[in-house]
């Protein structure tokens, strides 16, 4: 079983990398997002590797880290999501973002992924809250934040500029974490205007 692979970039596929690694190429699948991040060919990589063996063929899935690998692991315990699902997923959302979707239950997040459909997301959002949490990409004032919200606690100047923020153009999961962590550091009693302000400062950072 291959767990990691680390040599040099060969070519590119619309949704592969082939890797040299002593002489032998390795065609690995990977999300859009890793591919972006990979280097021209000849440059150095290291991936995490999540190798699946069929009847007919062996496949393997590339990673930026182990922990982005776990993620692609816990998608596919969801009924519906397969590995192509998974790696689209992760190519839309980064693991934080995605960790946040599911804590605020925000299924037009996911939903924005090629090829996922409104019940594919509804299925992530609700079979994954209660383990998306255990992951260190989770910001506990997210979850904190969802939980007020659900519960219609939330006070009016958070919500308000968390809707400015995505009427900016920003995904629900990213303004709310942005504004979460102003709420935090600006304290209850901030206003709209300062706690967009500041959620703006921590979206650039």
């Amino acid at each position: 079983m291959i767990g990691k692979l680390k040599g040099l970039i060969d070519s590119y596929g619309e949704d592969y990398v082939i890797l040299d690694v002593g002489g032998v190429g390795y065609q690995v699948h990977c999300a859009s997002r890793t591919l972006q991040a990979l280097p021209s060919p000849g440059g150095a990589a290291v991936l995490s590797i999540e190798t699946y063996v069929r009847e007919d063929q062996i496949k393997l899935f590339g990673f930026r880290s182990d922990h982005e690998r776990e993620w692609f692991r816990l998608l596919q315990t969801v009924q519906g999501v397969g590995a192509k699902v998974a790696l689209a997923v992760l190519g839309t959302l980064p693991p934080t973002d995605l960790a946040n979707a599911i804590a605020l239950r925000d299924k037009a997040a996911v939903a924005r992924t090629p090829g996922v459909g409104p019940k594919v997301a509804e299925r992530i959002v609700s079979e994954l809250k209660d383990k998306a949490p255990g992951f260190a990409d989770v910001d506990p004032a997210v979850v904190h934040l969802s939980g007020a919200i659900d519960n219609n606690r939330a006070p009016r100047q958070v919500t308000d500029a968390i809707s400015a923020l995505v009427n900016l153009g920003y995904g629900q999961p990213q303004a709310a974490a942005a504004i979460a962590a102003a709420s935090r550091s600006a304290g209850e009693s901030a206003e709209t205007a300062q706690l967009i302000r500041l959620g703006l400062k921590e979206l650039s950072k």
